[in-house]
């Protein structure tokens, strides 16, 4: 009987979907101009639906975003950031 179960978990396991993997890019944001840009670009961020973690930073015209690759994806994450009037591009991606 073990042999059935342990069989049968394998496959099981093997069979499912992949487990969500938590990763982080950095996003250029080269289009904020002012103290409160940061703000907005947070926010937009934010929203995205399995986004875990924003930081904007001014000094760098950059967002450091940690998400779940099963319920967002960097597409999402530039499409947020364009729609609030700020586009920005993959600087490096974890």
């Amino acid at each position: 009987m073990k042999p059935l179960f342990t069989t049968t978990i394998v496959l099981a396991t093997l069979a499912g979907p992949a487990w969500p993997a938590t990763r982080t890019v950095t996003l250029s944001v080269p289009g904020m101009n002012c103290a409160a840009c940061p703000i907005t670009v947070k926010k937009a961020l934010v929203k995205v639906e399995g986004v875990a973690k924003v930081e904007v930073s001014f000094d760098k015209r950059e967002a450091v975003v940690t998400f779940d690759d099963a319920k967002a994806a960097v597409g999402q994450l530039t499409r947020a950031t364009t729609e609030a009037g700020y586009p920005s591009t993959v600087k490096e991606a974890r």
